[in-house]
Protein backbone atom coordinates (compact mmCIF):
# COMPACT_ATOMS: atom_id res chain seq x y z
CA UNK A 1 0.00 0.00 0.00
CA UNK A 2 1.38 3.41 -0.99
CA UNK A 3 1.30 6.04 1.67
CA UNK A 4 0.68 9.72 1.10
CA UNK A 5 4.19 10.99 0.57
CA UNK A 6 4.66 8.17 -2.06
CA UNK A 7 1.76 8.96 -3.84
CA UNK A 8 2.15 12.88 -4.11
CA UNK A 9 5.65 11.83 -5.08
CA UNK A 10 4.18 9.76 -8.34
CA UNK A 11 2.24 13.02 -9.14
CA UNK A 12 4.72 15.47 -11.73
CA UNK A 13 4.23 18.42 -13.95
CA UNK A 14 4.52 17.34 -17.61
CA UNK A 15 6.16 20.47 -19.28
CA UNK A 16 6.31 19.52 -23.01
CA UNK A 17 7.70 21.92 -26.21
CA UNK A 18 6.75 25.21 -25.70
CA UNK A 19 5.79 25.81 -28.98
CA UNK A 20 1.92 26.09 -27.99
CA UNK A 21 1.35 22.12 -28.93
CA UNK A 22 1.07 21.26 -25.09
CA UNK A 23 0.28 23.11 -22.06
CA UNK A 24 1.56 22.14 -18.43
CA UNK A 25 -0.65 20.02 -16.59
CA UNK A 26 -0.47 17.24 -14.27
CA UNK A 27 0.87 13.90 -15.32
CA UNK A 28 0.29 10.49 -12.48
CA UNK A 29 1.88 7.28 -12.48
CA UNK A 30 0.83 3.89 -12.29
CA UNK A 31 1.98 1.87 -9.10
CA UNK A 32 5.25 0.56 -10.97
CA UNK A 33 6.07 4.18 -11.55
CA UNK A 34 5.17 4.65 -15.58
CA UNK A 35 3.31 7.61 -16.83
CA UNK A 36 -0.03 6.83 -17.29
CA UNK A 37 -1.18 8.23 -20.99
CA UNK A 38 -3.63 10.73 -20.62
CA UNK A 39 -6.63 11.07 -22.06
CA UNK A 40 -7.34 14.97 -24.37
CA UNK A 41 -10.48 16.17 -24.21
CA UNK A 42 -9.63 18.58 -26.61
CA UNK A 43 -7.52 21.97 -28.18
CA UNK A 44 -8.67 25.64 -27.52
CA UNK A 45 -6.76 27.97 -30.21
CA UNK A 46 -6.07 31.69 -30.75
CA UNK A 47 -7.01 32.80 -33.92
CA UNK A 48 -4.25 35.23 -35.24
CA UNK A 49 -1.25 32.98 -34.09
CA UNK A 50 0.78 31.13 -36.16
CA UNK A 51 1.80 28.25 -33.67
CA UNK A 52 2.99 30.49 -30.95
CA UNK A 53 2.92 33.77 -29.07
CA UNK A 54 5.49 36.69 -30.60
CA UNK A 55 6.87 36.63 -27.03
CA UNK A 56 6.84 33.31 -26.61
CA UNK A 57 4.43 30.71 -24.63
CA UNK A 58 4.89 30.91 -20.97
CA UNK A 59 2.50 28.66 -18.43
CA UNK A 60 -0.76 29.50 -18.82
CA UNK A 61 -0.24 32.80 -21.18
CA UNK A 62 -0.07 30.40 -24.97
CA UNK A 63 -1.78 30.49 -28.45
CA UNK A 64 -2.96 26.95 -27.76
CA UNK A 65 -4.72 25.40 -24.48
CA UNK A 66 -4.41 21.10 -24.73
CA UNK A 67 -7.40 20.36 -22.25
CA UNK A 68 -6.40 16.76 -20.38
CA UNK A 69 -8.39 14.71 -17.68
CA UNK A 70 -7.68 16.05 -14.30
CA UNK A 71 -6.85 13.63 -11.78
CA UNK A 72 -9.01 14.44 -9.79
CA UNK A 73 -12.85 15.90 -10.65
CA UNK A 74 -13.16 19.48 -10.67
CA UNK A 75 -16.43 20.46 -11.67
CA UNK A 76 -19.35 21.69 -10.64
CA UNK A 77 -23.20 21.89 -10.56
CA UNK A 78 -25.98 23.69 -9.86
CA UNK A 79 -27.49 23.03 -6.02
CA UNK A 80 -29.85 25.36 -4.78
CA UNK A 81 -30.91 28.70 -5.30
CA UNK A 82 -32.24 31.35 -2.80
CA UNK A 83 -32.80 35.41 -2.35
CA UNK A 84 -31.08 37.66 -0.43
CA UNK A 85 -31.58 41.26 0.62
CA UNK A 86 -27.54 42.00 1.03
CA UNK A 87 -25.19 39.31 -1.83
CA UNK A 88 -22.08 40.44 -0.55
CA UNK A 89 -22.65 39.26 3.10
CA UNK A 90 -24.47 36.09 2.68
CA UNK A 91 -22.77 32.81 3.76
CA UNK A 92 -22.13 31.43 0.00
CA UNK A 93 -19.87 34.35 -1.00
CA UNK A 94 -17.89 34.78 2.08
CA UNK A 95 -17.27 30.73 1.87
CA UNK A 96 -14.05 30.88 -0.47
CA UNK A 97 -15.07 26.93 -0.78
CA UNK A 98 -18.51 27.30 -1.96
CA UNK A 99 -18.98 28.10 -5.91
CA UNK A 100 -21.55 30.39 -6.42
CA UNK A 101 -23.34 32.97 -8.37
CA UNK A 102 -24.83 36.12 -7.72
CA UNK A 103 -27.74 37.38 -9.65
CA UNK A 104 -28.00 41.35 -8.59
CA UNK A 105 -31.69 41.95 -8.87
CA UNK A 106 -31.82 45.58 -6.94
CA UNK A 107 -30.01 47.63 -4.46
CA UNK A 108 -31.38 45.14 -1.55
CA UNK A 109 -32.45 41.70 -3.59
CA UNK A 110 -30.05 39.17 -4.90
CA UNK A 111 -30.77 35.15 -6.04
CA UNK A 112 -27.88 33.18 -5.06
CA UNK A 113 -26.98 29.80 -6.91
CA UNK A 114 -25.37 27.35 -5.11
CA UNK A 115 -22.86 24.64 -6.94
CA UNK A 116 -21.55 21.68 -5.40
CA UNK A 117 -19.01 19.36 -6.90
CA UNK A 118 -19.39 17.08 -9.52
CA UNK A 119 -17.63 14.23 -9.66
CA UNK A 120 -18.43 13.53 -13.30
CA UNK A 121 -17.10 16.70 -14.89
CA UNK A 122 -13.42 18.58 -15.03
CA UNK A 123 -13.76 22.61 -15.55
CA UNK A 124 -11.42 24.62 -17.31
CA UNK A 125 -11.93 28.36 -17.11
CA UNK A 126 -10.43 30.90 -19.66
CA UNK A 127 -9.90 34.33 -19.26
CA UNK A 128 -7.92 37.67 -19.17
CA UNK A 129 -6.83 37.13 -15.77
CA UNK A 130 -3.63 35.71 -14.21
CA UNK A 131 -5.17 34.78 -10.76
CA UNK A 132 -4.74 30.91 -10.55
CA UNK A 133 -8.66 30.07 -11.59
CA UNK A 134 -7.93 30.58 -14.77
CA UNK A 135 -6.62 27.36 -16.97
CA UNK A 136 -6.05 29.50 -19.92
CA UNK A 137 -4.99 33.19 -19.87
CA UNK A 138 -5.89 35.12 -23.02
CA UNK A 139 -5.27 38.51 -24.45
CA UNK A 140 -6.73 41.17 -27.19
CA UNK A 141 -5.44 39.46 -30.76
CA UNK A 142 -4.37 42.27 -33.13
CA UNK A 143 -4.72 41.89 -36.67
CA UNK A 144 -0.89 41.37 -38.32
CA UNK A 145 2.35 41.34 -36.50
CA UNK A 146 2.18 41.41 -33.37
CA UNK A 147 5.94 41.95 -31.66
CA UNK A 148 5.53 45.56 -30.44
CA UNK A 149 1.47 45.42 -30.45
CA UNK A 150 -0.12 46.91 -27.24
CA UNK A 151 -4.48 47.03 -26.23
CA UNK A 152 -5.00 49.87 -24.62
CA UNK A 153 -7.73 48.97 -22.99
CA UNK A 154 -9.51 45.36 -23.20
CA UNK A 155 -12.81 44.19 -23.70
CA UNK A 156 -11.94 40.50 -22.67
CA UNK A 157 -13.56 39.60 -19.54
CA UNK A 158 -11.57 38.94 -16.54
CA UNK A 159 -12.77 35.53 -15.95
CA UNK A 160 -14.48 35.24 -19.70
CA UNK A 161 -16.17 31.73 -19.86
CA UNK A 162 -15.92 28.31 -18.11
CA UNK A 163 -15.75 24.42 -19.93
CA UNK A 164 -17.37 21.35 -17.95
CA UNK A 165 -16.18 18.25 -19.68
CA UNK A 166 -17.47 14.71 -18.64
CA UNK A 167 -14.92 12.57 -17.86
CA UNK A 168 -17.00 9.38 -18.82
CA UNK A 169 -18.17 10.83 -22.42
CA UNK A 170 -14.77 13.19 -23.05
CA UNK A 171 -17.11 13.96 -26.31
CA UNK A 172 -19.57 16.24 -24.42
CA UNK A 173 -17.87 19.67 -23.80
CA UNK A 174 -20.25 22.33 -22.72
CA UNK A 175 -19.33 26.15 -22.47
CA UNK A 176 -20.59 28.10 -19.93
CA UNK A 177 -20.42 32.53 -20.54
CA UNK A 178 -18.56 33.34 -16.86
CA UNK A 179 -15.97 32.05 -15.28
CA UNK A 180 -15.44 31.73 -10.90
CA UNK A 181 -13.01 34.23 -9.77
CA UNK A 182 -10.09 33.31 -6.78
CA UNK A 183 -13.11 33.31 -4.40
CA UNK A 184 -14.98 31.15 -6.03
CA UNK A 185 -17.91 33.48 -7.14
CA UNK A 186 -19.76 35.01 -10.47
CA UNK A 187 -21.33 38.59 -9.79
CA UNK A 188 -23.91 39.68 -12.40
CA UNK A 189 -24.57 43.61 -11.10
CA UNK A 190 -27.67 44.78 -11.28
CA UNK A 191 -27.36 46.21 -14.67
CA UNK A 192 -26.46 42.85 -16.41
CA UNK A 193 -28.93 41.28 -18.55
CA UNK A 194 -30.57 38.22 -16.94
CA UNK A 195 -34.53 37.06 -16.67
CA UNK A 196 -35.95 34.40 -14.33
CA UNK A 197 -37.87 31.64 -16.28
CA UNK A 198 -39.81 29.57 -13.33
CA UNK A 199 -37.74 29.16 -10.75
CA UNK A 200 -34.53 29.22 -12.89
CA UNK A 201 -32.49 32.08 -12.91
CA UNK A 202 -30.02 33.07 -15.78
CA UNK A 203 -28.16 35.71 -17.55
CA UNK A 204 -25.86 37.52 -19.93
CA UNK A 205 -22.25 38.78 -19.08
CA UNK A 206 -21.24 42.05 -20.62
CA UNK A 207 -19.88 41.92 -23.91
CA UNK A 208 -21.23 38.35 -24.03
CA UNK A 209 -19.52 34.73 -25.08
CA UNK A 210 -20.65 33.94 -29.12
CA UNK A 211 -20.34 30.52 -30.23
CA UNK A 212 -20.61 28.97 -33.73
CA UNK A 213 -21.14 25.55 -34.59
CA UNK A 214 -19.95 24.81 -38.44
CA UNK A 215 -22.34 23.08 -40.94
CA UNK A 216 -20.94 19.48 -41.35
CA UNK A 217 -17.79 18.05 -40.33
CA UNK A 218 -15.49 20.53 -39.77
CA UNK A 219 -12.35 18.01 -40.66
CA UNK A 220 -12.72 17.09 -44.31
CA UNK A 221 -12.68 20.10 -45.65
CA UNK A 222 -16.90 20.30 -46.24
CA UNK A 223 -18.26 22.16 -43.73
CA UNK A 224 -19.94 25.54 -43.85
CA UNK A 225 -20.13 28.51 -41.62
CA UNK A 226 -22.89 28.08 -39.45
CA UNK A 227 -24.79 31.18 -37.67
CA UNK A 228 -23.37 32.73 -34.35
CA UNK A 229 -24.86 32.48 -31.25
CA UNK A 230 -25.00 33.82 -27.60
CA UNK A 231 -24.27 31.60 -24.68
CA UNK A 232 -25.61 31.88 -21.09
CA UNK A 233 -24.18 31.88 -17.67
CA UNK A 234 -26.39 29.08 -17.29
CA UNK A 235 -25.13 27.00 -20.62
CA UNK A 236 -28.54 28.18 -22.56
CA UNK A 237 -27.96 28.90 -26.67
CA UNK A 238 -29.43 32.46 -28.08
CA UNK A 239 -29.49 34.20 -31.10
CA UNK A 240 -27.22 37.63 -30.91
CA UNK A 241 -28.50 40.76 -29.34
CA UNK A 242 -28.99 43.73 -31.26
CA UNK A 243 -25.20 45.08 -30.46
CA UNK A 244 -22.34 43.29 -28.37
CA UNK A 245 -23.83 44.79 -24.88
CA UNK A 246 -27.22 45.83 -25.55
CA UNK A 247 -29.65 45.11 -22.42
CA UNK A 248 -32.15 43.01 -24.51
CA UNK A 249 -31.57 39.13 -24.74
CA UNK A 250 -32.11 37.08 -27.81
CA UNK A 251 -34.12 34.88 -28.83
CA UNK A 252 -33.94 31.57 -27.19
CA UNK A 253 -32.60 28.88 -29.75
CA UNK A 254 -34.23 25.23 -28.56
CA UNK A 255 -32.37 23.21 -31.48
CA UNK A 256 -28.67 24.49 -30.80
CA UNK A 257 -26.86 23.99 -27.54
CA UNK A 258 -23.79 24.31 -25.80
CA UNK A 259 -22.35 21.14 -26.83
CA UNK A 260 -18.47 22.05 -28.54
CA UNK A 261 -18.38 20.71 -32.34
CA UNK A 262 -15.05 20.05 -33.67
CA UNK A 263 -14.53 23.51 -35.32
CA UNK A 264 -16.59 25.33 -32.81
CA UNK A 265 -15.77 29.08 -32.80
CA UNK A 266 -15.46 30.79 -29.21
CA UNK A 267 -15.48 34.72 -29.32
CA UNK A 268 -14.53 36.73 -26.35
CA UNK A 269 -15.01 39.96 -27.61
CA UNK A 270 -11.17 40.51 -28.01
CA UNK A 271 -10.00 37.24 -29.45
CA UNK A 272 -11.49 34.59 -30.68
CA UNK A 273 -10.78 30.67 -29.96
CA UNK A 274 -10.99 27.59 -31.95
CA UNK A 275 -12.43 24.37 -30.13
CA UNK A 276 -10.96 21.25 -31.91
CA UNK A 277 -11.91 17.79 -30.61
CA UNK A 278 -9.27 15.10 -29.87
CA UNK A 279 -10.94 13.38 -32.53
CA UNK A 280 -11.01 15.36 -34.56
CA UNK A 281 -7.81 16.59 -34.25
CA UNK A 282 -6.77 12.58 -35.35
CA UNK A 283 -7.90 13.15 -38.83
CA UNK A 284 -5.87 16.39 -39.52
CA UNK A 285 -2.71 17.05 -40.18
CA UNK A 286 0.65 17.44 -37.75
CA UNK A 287 2.73 20.10 -37.65
CA UNK A 288 5.58 17.37 -39.24
CA UNK A 289 3.17 16.92 -41.81
CA UNK A 290 3.32 20.79 -42.69
CA UNK A 291 6.81 20.46 -42.80
CA UNK A 292 7.26 17.79 -45.12
CA UNK A 293 4.62 19.85 -47.33
CA UNK A 294 7.32 22.59 -47.57
CA UNK A 295 10.01 20.20 -48.22
CA UNK A 296 8.34 19.02 -51.20
CA UNK A 297 7.65 22.28 -52.73
CA UNK A 298 11.43 23.52 -51.98
CA UNK A 299 12.61 19.84 -53.48
CA UNK A 300 11.08 21.05 -56.59
CA UNK A 301 13.56 23.90 -56.34
CA UNK A 302 11.28 26.72 -57.48
CA UNK A 303 12.41 29.23 -59.43
CA UNK A 304 12.59 33.51 -59.36
CA UNK A 305 11.93 34.39 -63.25
CA UNK A 306 14.05 37.43 -62.53
CA UNK A 307 16.69 36.91 -60.56
CA UNK A 308 17.18 33.18 -61.64
CA UNK A 309 17.81 32.21 -57.91
CA UNK A 310 16.02 29.07 -56.78
CA UNK A 311 13.19 30.23 -53.94
CA UNK A 312 13.08 28.25 -50.04
CA UNK A 313 9.66 28.87 -48.32
CA UNK A 314 10.84 28.85 -44.60
CA UNK A 315 10.00 26.35 -41.99
CA UNK A 316 9.85 29.04 -39.63
CA UNK A 317 8.05 31.78 -39.40
CA UNK A 318 9.37 35.62 -38.50
CA UNK A 319 13.26 34.45 -39.72
CA UNK A 320 13.49 38.04 -41.41
CA UNK A 321 13.85 37.90 -45.24
CA UNK A 322 16.29 35.90 -46.38
CA UNK A 323 17.59 35.65 -50.16
CA UNK A 324 15.74 33.21 -51.30
CA UNK A 325 12.82 34.37 -49.49
CA UNK A 326 9.21 33.92 -52.04
CA UNK A 327 6.78 36.62 -52.58
CA UNK A 328 3.46 36.43 -54.35
CA UNK A 329 2.10 39.02 -56.59
CA UNK A 330 -1.75 39.06 -54.87
CA UNK A 331 -3.27 40.31 -57.83
CA UNK A 332 -2.60 36.89 -60.36
CA UNK A 333 -0.74 34.61 -57.93
CA UNK A 334 2.96 34.07 -59.36
CA UNK A 335 5.42 33.61 -56.91
CA UNK A 336 8.79 34.96 -57.30
CA UNK A 337 12.22 36.53 -55.53
CA UNK A 338 12.87 40.10 -54.17
CA UNK A 339 13.63 41.93 -57.37
CA UNK A 340 13.13 45.59 -58.65
CA UNK A 341 11.36 44.90 -61.75
CA UNK A 342 8.06 46.52 -62.67
CA UNK A 343 8.15 48.26 -59.48
CA UNK A 344 6.20 51.67 -59.19
CA UNK A 345 7.85 53.53 -56.38
CA UNK A 346 4.77 56.32 -56.11
CA UNK A 347 2.23 53.35 -54.96
CA UNK A 348 4.37 50.25 -54.06
CA UNK A 349 3.07 48.22 -56.55
CA UNK A 350 4.59 46.05 -58.95
CA UNK A 351 4.04 45.05 -62.35
CA UNK A 352 4.22 41.15 -62.61
CA UNK A 353 6.92 40.37 -65.16
CA UNK A 354 5.12 37.10 -66.15
CA UNK A 355 1.62 38.07 -66.98
CA UNK A 356 1.77 42.10 -66.63
CA UNK A 357 -0.46 42.13 -64.19
CA UNK A 358 -0.31 45.17 -61.66
CA UNK A 359 -0.63 44.73 -57.77
CA UNK A 360 0.67 44.76 -54.55
CA UNK A 361 3.26 41.90 -53.62
CA UNK A 362 3.30 40.43 -50.13
CA UNK A 363 5.82 37.88 -48.45
CA UNK A 364 4.74 34.09 -48.93
CA UNK A 365 4.98 31.88 -45.87
CA UNK A 366 3.60 29.07 -44.18
CA UNK A 367 0.19 28.54 -42.20
CA UNK A 368 2.10 26.34 -39.53
CA UNK A 369 -0.78 26.07 -36.98
CA UNK A 370 -2.57 22.16 -37.68
CA UNK A 371 -5.41 23.41 -35.95
CA UNK A 372 -6.90 25.42 -38.47
CA UNK A 373 -6.76 23.11 -41.73
CA UNK A 374 -10.12 21.38 -42.42
CA UNK A 375 -7.61 18.81 -44.74
CA UNK A 376 -4.48 17.40 -45.66
CA UNK A 377 -2.85 18.20 -48.93
CA UNK A 378 -0.30 20.82 -50.51
CA UNK A 379 -0.52 24.68 -49.57
CA UNK A 380 -1.33 25.56 -53.15
CA UNK A 381 -3.63 28.83 -52.03
CA UNK A 382 -2.70 32.16 -50.19
CA UNK A 383 -4.90 34.34 -47.99
CA UNK A 384 -4.40 37.96 -49.46
CA UNK A 385 -3.35 40.41 -48.04
CA UNK A 386 -0.73 38.35 -45.62
CA UNK A 387 0.50 36.18 -47.73
CA UNK A 388 0.15 33.02 -45.40
CA UNK A 389 -0.08 29.59 -47.16
CA UNK A 390 -2.20 26.50 -46.65
CA UNK A 391 -4.76 24.16 -48.53
CA UNK A 392 -7.07 24.83 -51.14
CA UNK A 393 -10.47 24.03 -48.80
CA UNK A 394 -8.98 25.18 -45.61
CA UNK A 395 -8.30 28.98 -46.86
CA UNK A 396 -12.21 28.77 -48.89
CA UNK A 397 -13.52 27.55 -45.99
CA UNK A 398 -11.99 30.40 -43.59
CA UNK A 399 -12.56 32.85 -46.24
CA UNK A 400 -16.57 32.56 -45.47
CA UNK A 401 -16.46 32.47 -41.94
CA UNK A 402 -17.22 35.70 -40.36
CA UNK A 403 -15.44 36.35 -37.09
CA UNK A 404 -17.19 39.06 -34.74
CA UNK A 405 -15.77 42.45 -35.07
CA UNK A 406 -16.32 45.66 -33.00
CA UNK A 407 -20.01 45.69 -31.41
CA UNK A 408 -21.70 44.49 -34.79
CA UNK A 409 -19.87 44.15 -37.15
CA UNK A 410 -18.61 41.09 -38.65
CA UNK A 411 -15.07 40.16 -41.41
CA UNK A 412 -13.27 37.21 -42.78
CA UNK A 413 -9.75 37.38 -41.29
CA UNK A 414 -6.44 34.82 -41.69
CA UNK A 415 -6.69 32.23 -39.34
CA UNK A 416 -3.04 32.31 -38.97
CA UNK A 417 -2.76 36.66 -38.00
CA UNK A 418 -6.05 37.96 -37.52
CA UNK A 419 -5.51 40.46 -40.61
CA UNK A 420 -8.76 41.08 -42.67
CA UNK A 421 -8.92 39.54 -46.24
CA UNK A 422 -8.90 41.47 -49.07
CA UNK A 423 -10.34 41.05 -52.87
CA UNK A 424 -13.22 39.30 -54.07
CA UNK A 425 -12.46 35.91 -52.79
CA UNK A 426 -9.93 37.13 -50.10
CA UNK A 427 -7.60 34.25 -51.60
CA UNK A 428 -4.87 33.67 -54.57
CA UNK A 429 -3.87 29.91 -56.16
CA UNK A 430 -0.21 30.24 -56.39
CA UNK A 431 2.08 29.67 -59.38
CA UNK A 432 5.09 28.29 -59.14
CA UNK A 433 7.90 28.19 -61.55
CA UNK A 434 9.16 25.08 -60.32
CA UNK A 435 9.91 21.41 -61.21
CA UNK A 436 12.02 23.15 -64.30
CA UNK A 437 14.86 20.11 -64.50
Amino acid sequence: MLNKVEIQSRLKFSLESTDGSESPTLAESDADGHEKPRVKYGELVILGYNGYLPQGDRGRRRSKFVLYKRNEPSGVKRSKHYIVQSPQTSKAILDANQHSISYTLSRNQAVIVEYKEDSETDMFQVGRSSESPIDFVVMDTLPGDKKDAKVMQSTISRFACRILVNRCEPTKARIYAAGFDSSRNIFLGEKATKWQDNVEIDGLTTNGVLIMHPKGQFCGGNAKCGLWRECSVGGDVFSLRESRSAQQKGQPIYDESNVLQDGTLIDLCGATLLWRSAEGLQHSPTKRDLEKLIDEINAGRPQCPVGLNTLVIPRKVNIGDQINQPYVYLNCGHVQGHHDWGQDKSTGARRCPMCLEVGPVVTLCMGLEPAFYVDIGPPTFAFNPCGHMATEKTVKYWANVDIPHGTNGFQAVCPFCATPLDGNSGYIKLIFQDNLD
